[in-house]
């Protein structure tokens, strides 16, 4: 992480501050009457971020929204925080206080969004040492030592997961995605395990090894545990996440262009599942969650699977190949048949899997669809709205289905130009059943392929990998962990 998030007991009244408010009349910090009266000017002219220079200290002061919905002023005050980090790092300051008469959760997602505004991935620049931020401390007075720590490890997280996104396959192959899993497991207290070519091959899942068939580099299958002793839940939550780390859309070849050059984020789902892991061992939530990664490149090399293959799956089942595009629901079904022998309490997988579901909804949402109960599927939206990684539930009715049948297998890997991110879920879903083709588990599947990367800079969820999800699910399974 770029930015070190600290809890402060005590304000430091001579350095660098921001202070949050709701009207000028609740402004609690001292102003002296120059400066109280150009801030209510400029309040009255609807301007709601205010710049004082002391010279010796810099002074913003924020009118935060005074919208109902406390969860759209909580992003708002994100998004502020984005042009504050901006101006702080222009004027070379190091550090920052963050305080005002306003809810610690205020508080919080303020230093939230200008901690991950503040966040740069700079491995590859000759000059990084000069384009490196000069905001290296956040200081949050109003809020307890544990909420602060809580916001601190979650926007560790997340930077962890851009970080993986935003990783060429030039360092990141399957097999050094599994080294840095090792690597950050080890550091933050859970258990990895890396199944090879060898023992995936064994286990016979037929759509990992297909997808991986025009690759020089081999495949593998990462399975992340955090088991407290005093987890709540007998049966363990398990996340998936696709771990296609390049993909060319192989034989059938991705035809457009700005459609390949950036194909590193499509393990993105993969990406949040790790930030999801890192950021619930390292709070130490007293649950027992397991994370599932496949992991592969997707090329059109020589012994490549193509359109006409069909492909025998984990649990059994045949897949006819008719686009090899459609390969993270190929590497995601053996996950997902795996997943069946953990006795899961719920699945939750996560993949930037269609462009249909960027074009449903474009780059403010998510796509949720599956047979989890609707009070679980609840549950999951409203800690969407509740950190802005807002989910939308789409329709998983079974009619749906009848896309995906084939005519020589037991279904097809694609379905038809209609509603393509609800039948790659109809597609998943069918890995998700037992050998009576009852429910083995409650699943959700979350198709983020609008929200994962952004070509341009997009406030404080930033440019190329967002790490969106780890939020989202850390804010899911912590609600989790009290209810229990």
């Amino acid at each position: 992480m770029n930015t070190t998030i600290k809890h402060l007991s005590k304000l430091n009244e001579k350095g660098n501050l921001i202070v949050l408010c709701t009207s000028e009349k609740d402004l609690t910090h001292s102003f002296s009457k120059e400066e109280s009266t150009y801030i209510k000017s400029q309040f009255s002219l609807k301007t709601d971020l205010v710049h004082i220079n002391r010279l010796h200290q810099h002074v913003f002061v924020l009118k935060v929204s005074d919208h109902k919905d406390q969860n759209i002023v909580k992003e708002k005050a994100r998004i502020s925080a984005f042009g504050v980090a901006k101006q702080l790092n222009s004027l070379k300051a190091k550090e920052t206080s963050i305080t005002g008469s306003v809810s610690s959760e205020l508080l919080l997602a303020f230093g939230e969004g200008l901690a991950l505004s503040n966040y740069q991935f700079l491995k590859y620049f000759s000059d990084k040492e000069e384009r490196i931020n000069s905001l290296k401390v956040i200081g949050i007075h109003g809020a307890s030592a544990k909420e602060v720590s809580s916001i601190s490890m979650v926007v560790d997280a997340t930077c962890i997961a851009r970080d993986l996104v935003n990783e060429p396959l030039s360092y990141l192959t399957a097999e050094q995605y599994s080294e840095d899993i090792k690597k950050l497991g080890k550091a933050k207290g859970f258990k990895v395990e890396v199944f090879n070519k060898s023992k995936i091959e064994s286990l016979k899942m037929g759509g990992l090894l297909a997808v991986n068939l025009g690759s020089p580099n081999p495949p593998t299958f990462n399975i992340m545990e955090w088991k407290p002793a005093n987890a709540v839940n007998k049966k363990p939550y398990v996340l998936v996440g696709k771990g296609v780390v390049y993909d060319t859309g192989g034989v059938s070849l991705k035809p457009t262009a700005n459609s390949m050059d950036y194909m590193k984020c499509d393990m993105g789902g993969s990406a949040t599942v790790v930030g999801a892991m890192s950021v619930i061992s390292d709070a130490k939530l007293p649950i027992h969650i397991i994370g599932l990664v496949p992991a592969t490149e997707n090329r059109p090399g020589g012994n490549a699977y193509v359109p006409g293959d069909v492909i025998t799956m984990h649990n059994g089942m045949t897949v006819e190949v008719l686009n090899t595009d459609a390969e993270g629901r190929m590497i995601l079904a053996d996950a997902l048949s795996y997943a069946r022998k953990y006795k899961p309490e719920l699945v939750i997988d996560l993949a930037t899997l269609t462009g249909a579901a960027l074009r449903a909804i474009g780059d403010q949402g998510m796509i949720s669809m599956g047979t989890a109960d609707q009070s679980v599927q609840d549950e999951l939206i409203e800690s969407g709205y509740s950190t802005y990684e807002r989910v939308v539930q789409f329709p998983f009715w079974d009619e749906y289905g009848e896309q995906i049948k084939s005519k020589i297998a037991d279904i097809k890997n694609l379905g038809g130009p209609e509603a393509g991110m609800i039948t790659a879920g109809k597609f998943l879903e069918h890995f998700t059943l037992d050998e009576k083709k009852n429910p083995a588990y409650p699943y959700i599947h979350l198709d983020i392929a609008g929200v994962a990367y952004h070509h341009s800079e997009k406030n404080y969820r930033g440019v190329e990998g967002s790490g969106v999800g780890v939020r989202l699910l850390f804010d899911f399974f912590s609600k989790k962990a009290k209810k229990k």
